[in-house]
């Protein structure tokens, strides 16, 4: 596994402190986690950006969607 280091701003370190501190886990735990829901939210958006710029790719609308599932 590698190393990594980063800055960050005195509010946020003190606020992982807490929360590193409160959920009984390093701080590097909570980072990690951080980085892969970004890392999640990002393949997710760009998943989404390619199906928008397809033309074959029918879209529909909430309301067709929420009686497909039948909500």
């Amino acid at each position: 596994m590698a190393n990594i280091s980063l800055r960050l701003p005195d509010e946020m370190l003190k606020e992982l402190k807490r929360v590193a501190e409160e959920t009984e886990r390093s701080k590097s735990y909570h980072i990690k986690k951080a980085i892969e829901a970004y890392l999640e939210d990002y393949a997710d958006h760009a998943i989404a950006l390619k199906r928008l710029s397809d033309p074959t790719d029918k879209l529909i609308t909430s309301e067709e969607l929420r009686k497909k599932l039948g909500i």
